[in-house]
């Protein structure tokens, strides 16, 4: 369990250094920012690479949501989510930090600019309501799972898994950046509310109830399609 959980610290850590840090350092960068259709590439990047690296260690959640998911679809033990989701938190956190102290040492920076925390109403880069970012992150979530169950079924291609859950989380991003700013991921959500606090962690909640509804619903739904019958 220590190297597990080890690895979805470090798992963690990478897909929000990775992916937030895209958007606070690099999204409008003067001149060759990459905008929302680089920060999309940039977190499905980081589940794909982790996927290849953690993979065949954790599972490579990197993600509650993810975790419950699982469970809800039968691939992983009760028992073990807490300490899951703890090392997934505390490397989401430690993620946020370090983007921080790299982030803070440009003049002119302000957490004011959201640092790529997520929300809704006056918080949502679109300014979408909450029961549309509510909807948002149920529905991408619960299909990120089937995503994740069905392209890791044994009767799926080899070795592709990773591929296809990194595309979908970049798929997600593309939809819903303008939205919440995309989390389907509480762990991500939390790491730089912590840093923003206010508004950020006022509206926490809803990027950690939407996200654990989405990936039970998503892995129970994959659980009665996806069985084999006998």
């Amino acid at each position: 369990m220590m190297k597990r959980t080890t690895a979805e610290f470090l798992g963690t850590f990478w897909l929000t250094f990775g992916g937030c840090g895209s958007a606070v350092l690099a999204a409008a960068f003067p001149n060759v920012g990459i905008g929302l259709l680089g920060v999309s590439l940039a977190f499905g990047l980081t589940v794909l690479t982790m996927a290849y690296a953690i993979g065949h260690i954790s599972g490579c959640h990197l993600n509650p949501a993810v975790t419950l998911g699982l469970w809800a679809g039968g691939r992983f033990q009760s028992k073990d989510i807490l300490p899951y989701w703890i090392a997934q938190v505390l490397g989401a956190v430690a993620g946020a930090f370090v983007l921080y102290v790299i982030a803070s040492g440009a003049s002119g920076f302000s957490l004011a600019g959201g640092f790529a925390s997520n929300g809704f109403g006056e918080h949502s880069p679109g300014g979408y309501t909450m029961l549309a970012a509510l909807v948002a992150e149920v529905v991408l979530t619960a299909f990120f799972l089937f995503v994740i169950l069905g392209s890791t079924d044994k009767r799926a291609p080899a070795g592709l898994a990773p591929i296809a859950i990194g595309l979908c989380l970049t798929l997600i991003h593309l939809i819903s950046i303008p939205v919440t700013n995309t989390s389907v991921n509480p762990a991500r959500s939390t790491g730089p509310a912590l840093f923003v606090g206010g508004w950020a962690l006022e509206q926490l909640w809803l990027f950690w109830v939407a996200p654990l509804v989405g990936g039970a619903i998503g892995g129970a739904l994959y659980a009665w399609l996806g069985k084999e019958e006998k």
